[in-house]
């Protein structure tokens, strides 16, 4: 079958699945379980009514349950657990309590990704919120302001696939004597007259050049935030800091940024969550090679590549361990601001 064709089936199923559960529950709630009629039919709909959001919440429930208890359950269970295969062919998981935690920790490659993870860590979200706020602040000075956001946002709109393959062509080097298309290698040789650099090979360098592609896409992200965030400050703070002679870099400094600090802060955590689990720039680029490893990545070779499901799962407990505080620490503030 077509596969367009099986994609719009999947959703026909889907939706008229999703209506039909909606629209029988409801009936069977109103009709069977607590019909409106007879002389209990005013207990019965005030019944009805406190189930009825549990009818509609049941489906994401579940969903959640599926795809997101269950999976942190299983990880936990496999991380706990040494998978064999007996001689006839059977698999069994025995139960090796932390020594698969114990592993990773003398796996070198475990290291340099905990550290290349710490390095981006400190360099694209302050880097990607700098550049966000910069943009945000200055697109909203000029006429073509719009036109302007528009071009910044619209890595946004790229997979991280898709942007690693872009900068792997900017980074791209050609034997020396021939025409480089990599136009960072184009812009060196011409500047230094020296042979073309493999730049994605670099020790130590080559990390900064991966984070440039995060950074490239996120700070769209940043600016849109901050820059609604800047148009939300009362006029009135920064008219009565013009008329008591402050300059521009004081109003901004001094009045604009404590007034959006939450924001900033809720930008900086978001790609902050973004970067402990980044995994396609460095898989598509360097494949975690050259000292480029990360927490992702080797989760994925030690899963897919090594076939250590044990490691595999205990490496993706530490990103999880990782992501859970600052995770929690937005969804309070976030609570907090509703309120």
């Amino acid at each position: 079958m077509n596969p367009a064709i099986q994609g719009l089936l999947t959703i026909a199923i889907g939706v008229g699945g999703c209506l039909s559960y909606f629209y029988f529950s409801n009936q069977f709630l109103d009709k069977v379980l607590f019909p409106a009629k007879g002389p209990n039919a005013g207990r019965n709909i005030n019944r009805a009514n406190l189930v009825r959001p549990w009818l509609f919440l049941l489906p994401a429930i579940l969903a959640l349950g599926l795809y997101l208890a269950y999976p942190v359950f299983e990880t936990i269970r496999l991380s706990l657990t040494e998978r064999q295969t007996l001689s006839d062919g059977t698999t069994v998981y025995n139960f090796v309590g932390l020594a698969n935690y114990a592993q990773m920790s003398e796996d070198p490659k475990f290291w340099e990704a905990l550290v290349n993870n710490m390095f981006w860590l400190i360099v694209v979200p302050a880097a990607s919120t700098a550049f966000g706020l910069l943009a945000a602040q200055l697109t909203d000075r000029i006429s073509w302001g719009n036109l302007a956001k528009s071009l910044i946002f619209m890595p946004m709109a790229i997979s991280f696939v898709g942007a690693a393959v872009i900068w792997k062509l900017v980074y791209d080097a050609r034997p020396p004597g021939t025409e480089q298309i990599g136009v960072l290698n184009a812009i060196y040789v011409w500047l230094t007259g020296n042979d073309p650099q493999q730049w994605l090979t670099t020790p130590f360098w080559n990390s900064f050049l991966l984070m440039i592609v995060l950074i490239w896409i996120q700070t769209g992200f940043a600016m849109v935030i901050l820059s609604a965030a800047l148009r939300g400050i009362p006029e009135e703070t920064i008219e009565a800091a013009i008329v008591d002679g402050a300059n521009p870099f004081q109003i901004f400094f001094k009045i604009k940024m404590p007034q959006i600090a939450g924001t900033i802060v809720v930008v900086w955590t978001t790609i902050t969550l973004v970067v402990l689990k980044v995994f396609d720039i460095v898989f598509a680029m360097t494949n975690g090679q050259w000292g480029t490893q990360v927490l992702a990545n080797y989760m994925f070779n030690q899963l897919f590549v090594a076939r250590d499901w044990g490691v595999g799962s205990a490496s993706a407990m530490i990103i999880m361990l990782l992501v859970t505080p600052i995770l929690y620490w937005n969804v309070r503030n976030a609570r907090k601001e509703m309120r």
